[in-house]
């Protein structure tokens, strides 16, 4: 299989400089250059704030474009992680938070209103330079094996796979307050045991603040392995493997190699067809949310009810699954309920 030039891995521990020490230098340097994952948006004569998760920012930034130019309302949009978004709209510093979970029953009770909009999905990700990368794209690995590599237990690539190497693994975490972190963290103990983000950074050899610096540590270290958002790792505008980074497939069934049908990761669309199909498991693929607090106000109440309803259209075409229409009916009429004089058809 062919790769691109090998990256050249940090020393293990006692050799050189520490490891955590080396970790913690990856991602001081330029950042990954993934079209669409800026953060914050040109808006002219800004009308609507937003702030919040990392995840739907790639897709809040081509609604906000769109919706300016159908309408001329200008929208400012910056990243920060859920829980930014979530302090940020409950202080009335933005008109919209993006959420990449549920909100939380505290936050609830704090008056927070949230619609879903959309389905993200977080994939575990290491570099094609991998030492045993070929064999990892080949067979998978189960949830069980990943949970011992995110928790300390497997530290060498050769406890994974039958090959002939022995080669650290150096495990990046998320230092932010990061949705996708405790949906990696839900998936990988299983249904009653799942991780909590503090629980995943003690474990891990270096952790970063947002998607970008995740995946510039994945795609500059051969030894690597984390997480990250779908569209941090196939290139937003093509839906294609790009740079060094890729996705860690999923045994599903356990049987110590891919089937036909759990080979799905060539391509973004392939991945996004597994996710609306129910193959690939969530968590940790998962809804994410736009919320206000108590309801959105005038222009923000306009531009979520185009959010469920016009802007639905380029979801699929910029790296997301599309909720059920079911789901969405609900999350409109929801909506509607809320918001007194807000006209919004419910079903179509």
């Amino acid at each position: 299989m062919e790769r691109t030039d090998r990256q050249t891995p940090f020393p293990p521990d006692g050799h050189g400089i520490s490891r955590r020490a080396a970790l913690k230098t990856v991602g001081a340097g330029s950042t990954l250059a993934l079209a669409g994952c800026l953060t914050g948006a040109d808006s002219g004569s800004t009308s609507i704030r937003i702030s919040g998760g990392v995840g739907p920012l790639p897709m809040m930034q081509v609604w906000a474009d769109e919706y300016r130019s159908e309408t001329g309302v200008g929208i400012d949009v910056s990243g920060g992680g859920t829980g930014v978004g979530v302090s940020d709209v409950l202080n009335e510093q933005v008109d919209i938070a993006m959420m990449g979970r549920e909100p939380d029953e505290a936050e609830l009770e704090q008056g927070l209103f949230a619609v879903a909009m959309l389905i993200d999905t977080v994939v575990g990700t290491i570099n094609v330079n991998n030492p045993v990368y070929d064999e990892l794209r080949e067979d998978g690995l189960t949830r069980e094996q990943l949970e011992s590599v995110f928790t300390d237990e497997v530290a060498n690539w050769n406890e994974l796979v039958d090959a002939n190497v022995d080669e650290p693994i150096y495990v990046y975490g998320r230092s932010d307050s990061s949705a996708a972190y405790k949906q990696w963290g839900n998936f990988l103990g299983g249904e009653d045991h799942a991780h909590t983000e503090n629980e995943l950074e003690d474990y891990a050899d270096g952790n970063f603040d947002g998607d970008q610096q995740v995946a510039q540590a994945i795609n500059n270290d051969s030894h690597g392995i984390s997480l990250n958002n779908l569209n941090y790792v196939y290139d937003f505008n093509t839906g294609n493997l790009e740079m060094n980074i890729r996705p860690v497939p999923l045994d599903l069934d356990g049987s110590g190699t891919l089937s036909p049908e759990e080979d799905f990761y060539d391509n973004r669309d392939e991945f996004l067809t597994a996710v609306e199909e129910g193959i690939y498991p969530a968590p940790p693929a998962r809804e994410m949310f736009i919320a206000a607090n108590e309801e959105f106000e005038e222009e923000a109440a306009e531009f979520a009810k185009w959010v469920l309803t016009d802007g639905q259209e380029y979801v699929r075409d910029h790296g997301y699954a599309p909720i059920s229409d079911d789901r969405l009916a609900e999350e409109r009429e929801r909506l509607a309920d809320r918001h007194d004089g807000l006209e919004i058809e419910v079903t179509g």
